[in-house]
């Protein structure tokens, strides 16, 4: 039987970042909390991090965590992108899901999302699906919303929003999102 006193008497502090929060039930999945305080998921996925400089074409179906350099390609067929906060990537983008927290000049094709979060800051054509934008957000470029669905719906304040159409925005844009 586990006890609390037999962590303690092992040496490990109790709430380390990354040490799995909570027991799960059986055939549940650990939760790891980082110092960041984001969730991470069991399921791992490959990090660029800071100080680390990469020319060229990056390119893999899992999951990428940028926070140093890119200037290339990223082709990432069903993975997800995250550029994180000291992440700089220029070159153009084409993933499943892209969050931007960081830098990004080129183009970004995210199939199914692209979250733009207040720290980020883009200069570029978005094309995707859906759209979420932070207040604080820097978006220069053109937005295509494309779907099979018939109707599409623009909410935001974003200048130049049109239903199903494309926003232009060259100015940092408030807040808004454009979603299914």
């Amino acid at each position: 039987m586990w006890k609390k006193e037999d962590v303690k008497s092992q040496g490990l502090p109790e709430n380390a970042p990354g040490n799995v929060v909570g027991s799960p039930a059986i055939g549940g999945t650990p939760v790891r909390e980082t110092s960041t305080g984001l969730p991470v998921s069991s399921k791992g996925s490959a990090s660029i991090s800071q100080g680390i400089r990469i020319k060229g074409e990056v390119t893999g179906s899992e999951d990428l965590f940028v926070d140093g350099h890119v200037e290339g390609k990223v082709n990432l067929s069903n993975g997800s992108l995250t550029v994180g906060p000291n992440g700089e990537v220029k070159a153009d983008i084409f993933a499943r899901e892209v969050i931007v927290r960081g830098r990004v000049d080129g183009r970004i094709v995210g199939r199914e999302k692209i979250q733009l979060w207040s720290t980020g800051n883009v200069a570029g054509d978005l094309q995707t699906e859906r759209l979420m934008i932070e207040d604080g957000a820097v978006l220069r470029g053109r937005v295509e919303i494309e779907t099979g669905k018939p109707h599409v719906e623009a909410r935001g304040a974003a200048a130049g929003t049109s239903k199903g159409g494309s926003v232009a925005a060259s100015s940092p844009v408030s807040s808004g999102s454009a979603a299914n």
